[in-house]
């Protein structure tokens, strides 16, 4: 058991001293422990929630999701702007982008919004947390738990490990996504006479598919290029997209194709 734990420590010393010294000192992001016990707490609560609140009524969270949903809108925003102003200023190339390390004005930019990117993951597994106190636990699907729970994984090691260059583009396009995608939650939260004006729900879903789409093309490029970025972390997006494409790609299905067919 010692040998055991003397393992761990040893491979979570190899995870604090190989990463960005700079974000050391940034919330959530010097160790993977922190984040770990968010996941686990989230699978416990995703797990729990649903039994806690069987015999209880759903709450009513109409003005905090309205409130929730249009902030997120904001920060959406925020950070698109971040990242496609601070790229075009640093001359980033879409093909190939090395991270730049340094503490340059323009490097340090990019990594306080990848930061904001990462924490942004965070703050959405409210939307879990939402589901469960209203009792909406047919959306606890398999595709919203995995999704959630992988993506604060992925973009911590992105803010610890390589936090600017290629990665950017993941955190530009799903930014912009999710300005549209939290729009129409903060509509819908309003009330039900707003369902007529959104009809473009299904367009939404189809956007999320075309973003991971984008993701596979991008990563996949540069695995078969010669690039001064990490091949460890572009297989892994490359992986997961093939994994998310498979997801959304059901949900699509079953949603909007097979729905159709058994009217």
């Amino acid at each position: 058991m010692a040998s055991l734990w003397q393992s761990v420590q040893y491979a979570q010393q190899r995870i604090v001293d190989n990463g960005d010294k700079r974000t050391d000192p940034w919330l959530l992001v010097y160790s993977p422990v922190s984040v770990s016990l968010i996941l686990l707490l989230y699978l416990f609560v995703t797990w729990a929630g649903p039994r806690l609140m069987k015999h209880r009524q759903p709450f009513d969270l109409k003005v905090v999701l309205i409130l929730y949903n249009f902030t997120m809108v904001l920060l959406s925003a925020y950070m698109f702007y971040e990242f496609l102003v601070t790229s075009w200023l640093s001359n980033y190339s879409l093909l190939c982008q090395p991270v730049d390390y340094s503490t340059s004005p323009l490097a340090m930019r990019m990594a306080r919004v990848c930061w904001w990117f990462f924490f942004s993951k965070i703050i959405e597994l409210s939307d879990t947390l939402f589901f469960i106190l209203r009792k909406k636990n047919s959306q606890l699907t398999f595709l919203h738990v995995y999704h959630h729970s992988t993506m604060i994984l992925q973009c911590w090691a992105g803010v610890k490990y390589v936090i600017g260059g290629q990665s950017f583009f993941v955190g530009l396009v799903n930014s912009f996504v999710h300005i549209i995608m939290y729009s129409y939650y903060g509509l819908a939260a309003i009330g039900p006479h707003m369902q007529k004006y959104l009809w473009w729900k299904r367009y939404l879903t189809s956007l999320q598919l075309v973003q991971f789409l984008l993701f596979l093309l991008h990563t996949g490029y540069n695995l078969f290029t010669e690039c001064d970025y990490p091949d460890s972390m572009n297989v892994v997006v490359f992986g997961y997209c093939i994994s998310l494409i498979i997801l959304f790609s059901n949900f699509y299905y079953q949603s909007y194709l097979n729905s159709k067919k058994q009217e």
